[in-house]
């Protein structure tokens, strides 16, 4: 354990991050699954309406710095072609 108060408040500050970073993560997965629940329904409309919610998420992580910029690229690229096989 550390004695050191810096690195007391450093331990903190990591915990903190880390369960922010974990639920930003949990979030973007739980919106992919609604766009892949979506498109295997073959239910159009709801997959382009979850897609958009999908994408703002992945931005917004990646912009945060949570996810790499290529990392929500790709993920955002493989959900928009899922949805475009749908037309």
């Amino acid at each position: 354990m550390a004695n050191i108060k810096s690195a007391k408040k450093r331990i903190d500050v990591a915990k903190k991050r880390n369960e922010r970073n974990k639920s930003a993560k949990s979030a973007v997965k739980t919106a992919s699954k609604k766009v892949e629940a979506a498109v295997a329904a073959n239910d159009k409309a709801a997959a382009q309406a979850a897609l958009v919610a999908a994408v703002s998420l992945i931005d917004k992580t990646a912009k945060k710095g949570i996810y790499h910029k290529n990392t929500a690229a790709r993920k955002v690229s493989r959900l928009t072609k899922a949805v475009n096989t749908l037309a």
